[in-house]
């Protein structure tokens, strides 16, 4: 079967609108409520839930492509560029470019897409990168531009891209439509939709040697905030990278066609449970802030220290809970300083116990309240 740019119907995509209309109302619901919940935060946990969201992007979005970062340089990153105190680490070139994309996002959602801008984030998406030709340019290679899995003596395409001397033409194709389908465009589009069509869309286009899955994702990213009027602020690659399977399938499963309605329907999906997933951070920051309010000044330095520590873990936490060993890990304590520490914790309510022995786990005692800050 010919890939989807090789019909005759390309890019003309076709969809049925019906099971998507009531996913587009909730996305505008919840999208409310996401803007609602984030005003009622301090100026300080406000930056902190930004800064959060977008590490946290900044991480997912290069480990769905094999890409693993390091968490507290990108974060360094990203408080330099909101002129914010950081610990003066030096960042490595790829964390530096992806979160200077993230920012780059963050800052001018509302501006137009041009060849510049996507260029410019290519430079950021692979900066440092020595094995890559063509920087901050398209594709202009003469080999097929595949997406390849299994042994090198008998690969798997799953999917092959235009030639490279189409790139621009399609680019050009691909920059008109994004304009026309904005919410002040000649043919404006909902916004789930517009964002599920310019994702599949740029990935079919393939117009990089690398990185194109990562500008993808920003697109739809750029596409959500343009419908809203505001930084998104979802948390699209953590929910993607958490079933990263589902989504390659659906990529695939998408390239060979132009009626895209099953592919817009599970995308869709995913960026409602990517509110979801912002909304229960909200929740999430506001316990913390409940809990120092009620603990900070009856915690020790090794104390401090663990839950400082905890916390950093996110809605997931410790895999398993927190054990003594960790503690013992993070403070340098003796085991019965860490028993007695710990079993203070415990007493006064700051963790949660469960199992015994060699198997006891603690757990933050913190209680998400959806409610609260609607």
């Amino acid at each position: 079967m010919p890939w989807n740019w090789q019909q005759p119907d390309w890019p003309d995509f076709q969809w049925d609108s019906a099971p998507l209309a009531a996913l587009e109302a909730r996305f505008l619901q919840q999208s409310g409520v996401l803007i609602g919940s984030i005003k009622h935060l301090g100026d300080g946990d406000r930056a902190t839930l930004t800064i959060d969201i977008m590490t946290g992007e900044a991480l997912k979005t290069s480990e769905i492509e094999g890409e693993l970062l390091n968490r507290d340089s990108v974060q360094s990153s990203l408080r330099r560029q909101f002129g914010l105190d950081t610990d003066h680490r030096t960042v490595p070139p790829a964390e530096r470019g992806i979160a200077e994309m993230m920012m780059a996002l963050y800052r001018d959602f509302a501006e137009p897409l041009t060849h510049q801008s996507l260029c410019a984030w290519h430079r950021m998406v692979v900066s440092g990168r020595q094995d890559i030709r063509a920087i901050g340019r398209y594709r202009d290679h003469d080999d097929p531009m595949q997406v390849v899995s299994g042994p090198l003596h008998k690969p798997k395409v799953h999917f092959e891209a235009p030639p490279s001397h189409a790139m621009a033409d399609e680019m050009n194709r691909f920059l008109a439509w994004f304009a026309a389908s904005s919410p002040e465009g000649e043919r404006p589009l909902p916004g789930l939709t517009r964002a599920g069509i310019a994702h599949l869309y740029f990935v079919s286009i393939h117009p990089f040697e690398d990185g194109n899955g990562r500008i993808a994702r920003a697109l739809a990213d750029k596409a959500l905030s343009q419908a809203i009027g505001q930084p998104s602020l979802i948390a699209l690659s953590q929910v993607i990278q958490r079933k990263r399977a589902a989504y390659y399938d659906a990529l695939e499963a998408a390239n060979k066609h132009n009626e895209i309605t099953r592919w817009l329907t599970y995308f869709a999906e995913t960026v409602i449970d990517a509110q979801a997933h912002s909304l229960a951070l909200i929740d999430f920051l506001l316990a913390k802030t409940r809990f120092y309010d009620r603990f900070r000044d009856r915690l020790n330095d090794r104390q401090a220290t663990v839950i400082a520590r905890m916390f950093r873990e996110g809605l997931d936490g410790f895999k398993g809970g927190l054990s003594a060993a960790n503690y013992i890990t993070i403070t340098d304590a003796s085991r019965a300083t860490t028993t007695r520490d710990l079993q203070e914790l415990v007493s006064i309510g700051a963790l949660t116990q469960t199992g015994a022995l060699k198997s006891t786990r603690y757990h933050l005692a913190i209680a998400v309240d959806h409610d609260e800050h609607r």
